[in-house]
């Protein structure tokens, strides 16, 4: 009997080593089985490149002889529905019935209306076997930012901060004062270069003058947003510096200026992180890290405008200052992060 979930697992292995890379699409491995053996494989490496599948047909066509007899014998197994409509690329579901491959194995389906269902469909009405639901979970998982901003209509935000051992976030006085250690800083930038977006709030932005980039990893920097009500930042912070892009969020204009866009909200004392993530939305922004600050942070909690929270507990003490936010989640790992301890959270609803 053949071991779907084995051929399954390695389609999310090979999904997500295009994280970072493939937003607003999704992670997506293929694997193709012959005889309980892998012949070829493949994941959507960029956006607006081949598919997974294209990419795992290929490899079938360039290391084997026999590549159209194989493929009339084989199973192909893919994280997420094919899809059958035209994109940046042709229909997945076409390429298969086109290759006659005989068995497809699915993880999920793919919830954007243009594909729902209509892939499964496709290579249905082709005569061909099509099994749903393989690790449907862990599919849909690794996919969780896609589906959000699919079924929400928002970006998955992702909160971040720091806090000593004593729940404190930052001094009283206004003053910047270092929390977490080296690696947890490192860590933190490894995350920025796998999200779309990267949000601070204006007191952050004054105060810390942080360049929210990806200085200590390897890796693409994610677009910065700064909330700046009367648009009174100084414009030689380093957030407005060529380093990347960066979206202001204000009451005053809409305007562009080389790599920054000003984007002015009505109302902007009303429903502002609801506003602020339908345009990213609209944007085509499915993800994004909240660093603060504490406002900021406890506006997006409050209004349950969140899907994750890292939270990095260093073994200082303060012993006063700014209390941390306080959420309430489901509480999934906690890891050493040399002095610190991770601690991520995942909102009820997610």
């Amino acid at each position: 009997m053949i071991d779907h979930e084995k051929y399954m697992n390695r389609c999310i292995e090979l999904a997500l080593l295009a994280a970072g890379n493939v937003s607003p699409n999704p992670m997506v491995g293929a694997v193709i089985v012959h005889q309980d053996r892998i012949i070829g494989e493949g994941f959507h490496q960029q956006f607006g490149g081949p598919h997974a599948e294209v990419n795992a047909v290929n490899g079938v066509l360039k290391n084997h002889e026999n590549a159209a007899e194989l493929l009339k014998e084989a199973t192909i197994y893919v994280s997420l529905e094919p899809c059958a409509h035209f994109g940046k690329t042709p229909p997945c579901a076409d390429l298969i019935i086109r290759h006659e491959i005989p068995n497809v194995v699915i993880g999920c389906r793919d919830p954007f209306d243009a594909v729902d269902g209509k892939g499964i469909e496709k290579l249905q009405a082709a005569g061909i076997k099509v099994t749903v639901g393989v690790l449907e979970n862990d599919c849909k998982w690794i996919n969780r930012r896609f589906f959000t901003r699919v079924k929400k209509q928002r970006p998955y935000v992702i909160l971040k901060w720091a806090q000593t051992s004593d729940n404190y976030f930052a001094p009283e006085d206004g003053s910047q004062r270092w929390i977490s250690s080296a690696a947890s800083k490192k860590l933190a930038h490894k995350w920025r270069s796998e999200e779309d977006a990267i949000l601070v709030g204006f007191n952050t932005a004054r105060i810390d003058n942080p360049e929210l980039t990806v200085r200590e990893w390897s890796g693409k920097n994610p677009k910065r947003i700064v909330i700046d009500k009367d648009l009174s930042l100084n414009d030689s912070l380093n957030l407005f510096n060529d380093a990347a892009e960066t979206i202001v969020f204000n009451s005053k204009k809409t305007d562009i200026q080389g790599h920054i866009k000003f984007l002015e909200v009505e109302n902007f004392d009303h429903y502002l992180p609801q506003l602020i993530l339908y345009q990213l939305y609209l944007m085509d922004v499915q993800s994004i890290i909240i660093e603060g600050g504490i406002k900021t942070l406890k506006t997006f909690i409050e209004n349950n405008l969140w899907d994750e929270a890292r939270i990095f507990t260093s073994n200082a003490s303060w012993a006063n200052g700014i209390k941390a936010p306080q959420i309430d989640g489901i509480l999934q790992t906690t890891d050493p992060i040399d002095t610190d301890f991770l601690k991520i959270y995942y909102a009820p609803n997610s």
